[in-house]
């Protein structure tokens, strides 16, 4: 039995469509099942064995109680708090930080894999984005949480004989993202401010970048997916790898690329957010060696066939 936690979200409920597409249906949905009614409509066309609360699900781990022990080969943990503005600490540590380390420690007990999700969020005000700790920092709560649970990994991972693999997203888009509002990508907000209005709006300059020039690694979410049933099936292969491109393009070429898809608006330039400031990523831009020195030979959708495709399904 495979488990998915954050499983109704964006990438679990794609990774989850994924499975059901291989035949796989022996899946366990973890979630906060309080939280964001919305994202539950990912799940409506899929098939799984159960969703139970986190913290339930948590609780008889820790306490050898759970129904599912002996059922468990592999935990996808792609939960947590992943509001980058968020003020709580305290509730991000514990979602994020102080939940991860109770799913490592079951795991590596159990000899069960786990696949999690950290962010390119861990490398700060870096301008090199290789899995090195010398490139880290952190401008939030968030990316504090998530190099917080790499570096725990990192300080254990001599110990742990069962597979362990950290995957450091970019940013990515794609479909079953809706319940995400205020963070959801920049691909499906300009779809919206075309529709709504007929503009899409961008920042201006900022750190350094002309307007709409600040610089992403976009990748679309069924690369991730790819990436993730690549290290189930090579279980062999343990450690902490970026998940991007390794292109950087502009938040103009996004825009360009959904006038263009539609035929029809216009761009506008609005003033970059004061309280975005000292916490924003102006560029970035996946080193990929690492993974492909491990082996994965995949090739990723460009910019182009990534936002096509995301428009194809935003507008059915």
């Amino acid at each position: 039995m495979i488990v998915i936690t954050g499983g109704s979200g964006f990438i679990g409920s794609n990774l989850l469509s994924f499975l059901n597409d291989n035949k796989n249906k022996e899946i366990l949905i973890v979630e906060e099942l309080d939280t964001y009614q919305s994202k539950f409509d990912n799940l409506k066309d899929l098939e799984y064995l159960d969703c139970i609360n986190k913290d339930t699900f948590i609780r008889d781990l820790n306490n050898n109680s759970s129904k599912y022990h002996n059922k468990i080969s592999k935990i996808f943990h792609l939960g947590a708090c992943s509001k980058t503005t968020e003020p709580d600490r305290d509730y991000i540590m514990s979602t994020n930080l102080e939940y991860s380390k109770d799913l490592l420690k079951y795991s590596s007990n159990n000899n069960i894999s786990l696949i999690y999700a950290s962010s390119a969020s861990v490398y700060g005000e870096a301008t090199v984005f290789s899995e090195d700790p010398s490139n880290e920092s952190f401008l939030n709560h968030y990316a504090e949480s998530k190099l917080m649970f790499d570096n725990y990994y990192r300080q254990n991972m001599s110990k742990i004989n069962s597979q362990v693999v950290g995957l450091r997203y970019f940013n990515v888009f794609g479909p079953r993202e809706l319940h995400k509002e205020g963070m959801s990508s920049v691909v499906f907000h300009f779809y919206n401010q075309l529709h709504d209005s007929g503009t899409i709006k961008l920042f201006k300059g900022s750190h350094g970048y002309n307007d709409g020039e600040q610089r992403r690694d976009f990748i679309h979410v069924s690369d991730t997916v790819k990436v993730k049933n690549w290290f189930m099936n090579n279980s062999d292969i343990s450690g902490i790898f970026n998940v991007g491109t390794g292109m950087s393009r502009s938040f103009n070429d996004i825009a360009n690329c959904v006038l263009k898809y539609f035929d029809r608006g216009e761009k506008e330039y609005i003033d970059f957010p004061k309280n975005l400031e000292k916490q924003y990523q102006a560029f970035t831009e996946a080193k990929m060696e690492k993974i492909r020195e491990n082996g994965y030979n995949e090739n990723f959708l460009s910019l182009e066939e990534g936002v096509n495709s995301y428009l194809d399904w935003l507008s059915q």
